[in-house]
């Protein structure tokens, strides 16, 4: 998972617990979202890839924002970030360089928070996540394999701290005794400067390699985000709006299955530096516009 062809093969390799949808318009090429401001009322930008690259901003990102709003365009943030709770996403983005407001900004986190039942949880989270939003009882899980089998469900925030043998611990747990699991970030990887970090679903879709049952995924591609976004926008109609993401899997095929058109940003994601039409043809995914940065 350590270059863009073995990511790209492992999403192909999971496509039958994605989404199903079929794209069959020819994707059209932009130099700006200004270009087609007309044609949308609601842009909903990725994060990684799209605005930021682990702690960067890109470039004219931000200016870009306010341009659209300017032009009339509402603005959402879509992320499947999930090792921070929703006051320190807004945080981020701000820190960034980002003009948003908190009601501007939907999360993998929030979805899956808004799903989880009562019990007691075991968490795979980040060590700086106090888990203060988490609207049930909860255990942090370690090395400790007496933990994993005392809880009633799985809640995986973040990978930030997870190995093998943890995957190991958890996926016997899991085995002798099944239980939910909530995968609070779908993505597989996710990318960084000059690198990609290997993600929840990744070990969400090892799990499911591996018999396990009861797994849920929230996030891109997956639909309680884009719900959630669409209940943000009443009375819009989902063909008037835009997903702007980096990635086939999650961004555009997602949003595509709601309906929404999308936008496939090449030059600073997933993508970067690659041949993004012949990708696009192997997964037989295309987006309505192309451009290199927003």
């Amino acid at each position: 998972m350590n270059n863009i062809q073995s990511i790209f093969d492992r999403y192909e390799a999971v496509r039958h617990r994605l989404p199903e949808v079929r794209m069959t318009s020819p994707t059209r090429g932009i130099d700006s979202l200004l270009d087609i401001a007309t044609e949308v009322d609601a842009f909903v930008f990725d994060a990684f890839g799209v605005l930021n690259v682990g702690e960067t901003p890109i470039p004219g990102a931000s200016e870009r924002l306010d341009q659209l709003r300017g032009a009339g365009c509402q603005i959402r943030i879509l992320s499947n970030a999930a090792s921070y709770n929703h006051d320190m996403a807004v945080k981020k983005f701000r820190r960034l360089g980002m003009n948003v407001d908190a009601d501007e900004i939907v999360t993998s986190r929030d979805a899956t928070l808004r799903a989880l039942g009562p019990g007691l949880w075991g968490c795979i989270a980040a060590l700086a996540d106090d888990l203060s939003d988490v609207p049930a009882r909860t255990r942090r899980l370690d090395d400790q394999p007496g933990d994993y089998d005392e809880v009633e469900g799985f809640l995986f925030l973040s990978s930030e701290n997870w190995n093998d043998q943890l995957q190991s611990i958890l996926t016997t747990s899991l085995r002798r005794h099944p239980r939910p699991v909530k995968i609070a970030n779908a993505d597989l990887v996710a990318p960084r400067e000059g690198r990609f970090t290997i993600e929840p679903g990744y070990f969400g879709h090892l799990l499911a390699d591996a018999g396990v049952s009861n797994i849920q995924f929230f996030g891109k591609p997956f639909p309680e985000v884009y719900e959630m976004i669409e209940s943000s926008l009443p009375g819009m109609a989902r063909t008037r709006i835009a997903m702007c993401g980096d990635t086939l899997h999650t961004d555009i095929l997602g949003a595509a299955a709601r309906n929404w058109r999308t936008v496939l940003v090449c030059r600073d994601g997933l993508f970067a530096g690659q041949d993004t039409e012949g990708y696009c043809r192997e997964a037989d995914i295309f987006p309505s516009w192309r451009l290199e940065a927003i």
